[in-house]
């Protein structure tokens, strides 16, 4: 992924944790967001790619999308740069992606998402890995980096994330790791 920002690139600041209590975990999402989470299953294929990640993302009874993504990998929040392209269909595609560079790992889950202020939580059910919290704070043009970093710092703590379950990789490189 190129290093200059596009048109269409967009960002948000992220953290990831192991997540030792998916029961109260949920109960507090919902309790921040005064909704029940949106349930959904979702297979991400990651391709290989010579910079940042390229998965294609399905989602049961939903349309698939392409997401090309940049990140650091450490635990601390951080801010992601990405692209997302929503497809009618996944299929052609991904058949072309698999020919053309080969496919790295398929991850599948259940992610519960709920939303507090620009905050997406996700409590996610990941095959083969176990069960993960993570905080996506959605930017829009104009938004400021340090208040979101501030907003999941602070659910962080209300969620009482300890700093050894902090994930600083994707899925995609937990379940390789695990495979070998």
């Amino acid at each position: 992924m190129t290093r200059t920002p596009m048109g269409n690139e967009r960002h948000n600041v992220e953290l990831k944790s192991r997540l030792r209590d998916f029961v109260g975990a949920r109960r507090l999402a919902q309790r921040l967001s005064g909704a029940a989470p949106e349930v959904l299953r979702q297979v991400d294929t990651y391709f290989r790619c010579t910079e940042g990640r390229l998965k294609l993302r399905e989602i049961t009874g939903g349309p698939a999308q392409l997401i090309a993504y940049a990140r650091p990998n450490n635990t601390a929040v951080r801010t992601s740069r990405y692209y997302l392209v929503d497809l009618p269909a996944a299929d052609s595609l991904r058949e072309a992606l698999t020919a053309t560079l080969g496919v790295l790992v398929t991850v599948e889950k259940v992610r519960e998402i709920s939303l507090y202020k620009n905050v997406r939580i996700h409590l996610d059910r990941v095959t083969g890995l176990g069960d993960f919290l993570e905080f996506e704070a959605v930017m829009s043009t104009g938004d400021s980096v340090a208040a979101a970093e501030a907003l999941v710092r602070d659910l962080s703590e209300q969620f009482g994330l300890a700093a050894e379950d902090l994930i600083g990789t994707s899925y995609s490189d937990l379940l390789l790791a695990a495979r070998s």
